[in-house]
């Protein structure tokens, strides 16, 4: 079976909004595309609350659900094999959005709409209510990015992006091995150089309500040292990358 549109979502530790946000998008899909084939594909990044049992419980209930379960790898890990897996059932189109309940549905139109004017395109948190460590990560890679690849991105690493299958495959032959912390960045970039019409397209994010944020555990110049780093890496490695994409 191949899909129209396959929905990527890592989910760790979202107990408290998971059902919510599930039928969300499986009920959005259902009304959206009701003659077409469509899933959504939940990665539970080894979460430590109930969000593998509750998934478990949804998956006899929604049909147009997939779930997988793996150890803790990292959201980017997750995102990745999520990517995989939509590859894998044959996915015409892949979007890709998170579980904690920040997001809007509705917002989904405005990038649908673009499908047929490019194959990679972003939104962008026009206003966004995250912690100011997050705000601060994603102004230091927007100048990061800007400084060593001379292009200007608004919202690199949004989880709110569609992509078209082929091209998806052409930028996951390119990703860096070993696996980068934030891959979603790495597409973006790859994906601008290689052509391709972003738009940055504004939408709405909503407040937090539930979960806990894991970046927050993470030491703030460590995670900013560690990607400033892979990003000067890969500035070596990116024309022949550009190249076996357009190809």
């Amino acid at each position: 079976m191949s899909y129209l549109l396959s929905i990527v979502m890592p989910a760790y530790n979202e107990q408290d909004c998971i059902e919510k946000v599930v039928y969300n998008w499986t009920d959005f899909l259902k009304n959206k595309f009701p003659n077409d084939n469509t899933t959504l594909i939940v990665i539970n990044d080894g979460s430590k609350d109930k969000t593998k049992e509750l998934l478990d419980q949804l998956i006899p209930k929604i049909s147009n659900l997939t779930v997988i379960h793996q150890k803790n790898g990292g959201h980017g890990n997750a995102v990745v094999n999520g990517y995989r897996k939509a590859l894998e059932v044959g996915s015409e189109y892949v979007f890709q959005t998170d579980s904690d309940d920040q997001f809007v549905s509705s917002d989904f139109d405005k990038l649908w709409e673009k499908r047929n004017q490019s194959q990679f395109i972003l939104g962008y948190r026009q206003v966004r209510h995250d912690a100011g460590v997050r705000l601060f990560i994603t102004s230091f890679l927007r100048g990061t990015i800007s400084m060593i690849y001379g292009t200007y991105i608004m919202d690199s690493n949004i989880p709110f992006r569609l992509i078209k299958g082929t091209f998806l495959q052409k930028l996951m032959n390119q990703l860096p091995n070993p696996e980068p912390f934030a891959p979603n960045i790495f597409l973006s970039v790859m994906a601008k150089k290689s052509g391709q019409q972003l738009f940055d397209i504004p939408i709405t994010h909503k407040d937090r309500e539930t979960g806990t944020v894991s970046i927050v555990k993470w030491n703030l110049w460590k995670v900013c040292i560690r990607s400033f780093n892979e990003l000067l890496r890969f500035r070596l490695e990116l024309n022949r990358k550009v190249k076996a994409i357009r190809a």
